[in-house]
């Protein structure tokens, strides 16, 4: 298992512990096979919605239903659901990174970014890989055929400051 801590962006966060082994464990790869494992999806890693006012539905969520606010430092704690970490966080109406029209976006972990890219490329689907690495992990954006946009995210703990 490895602790995840870092920055989504400039503002998100996210804490808390995967196996990127489950990944391996759904491969459709036989013994023996040279067929080409597939990569799977590890579970949501965050759920981005429109919101005419971002900070009130944030407090009414988190009044509500204990959904924690998007953290803004590592001091703070995300909301942790089981099996993984996920982050809520409303945003303002016209945010880039939601297609126009569109009130939504999934958020996947994987556990392979380059073979997941690969793997849908080789599909026929189109895929922005994120040339940066941050310090939380790597991204690609997918859009799906209703244009719905999908974020990828390899996790990874960002590198410990030096004392």
């Amino acid at each position: 298992m490895r602790r995840l801590t870092g920055v989504i962006g400039a503002a998100l966060l996210v804490v808390g512990s995967y196996d990127p082994a489950l990944a391996r464990e759904c491969g459709p790869g036989t013994e023996g096979s040279n067929e080409m494992e597939r990569q799977v999806v590890l579970g949501i890693g965050g759920l981005f919605v429109r919101s005419e006012d971002p900070a009130a539905l944030t407090a009414w969520y988190e009044k509500h239903f204990g959904i924690n606010r998007t953290p803004t430092s590592y001091d703070e704690e995300p909301w942790v659901q089981e099996e993984g970490p996920t982050i809520f966080a409303p945003m303002p109406n016209d945010v880039a990174m939601i297609p126009a029209g569109k009130t939504w976006m999934w958020n996947f972990r994987v556990a392979d970014i380059d073979a997941f890219v690969a793997q849908l490329e080789a599909d026929g689907i189109a895929v922005e890989l994120d040339p940066e690495t941050y310090p939380n992990g790597r991204f690609a954006t997918v859009i799906d055929p209703e244009g719905n946009a999908i974020q990828l995210w390899q996790p990874m703990a960002p590198e410990e400051p030096e004392d």
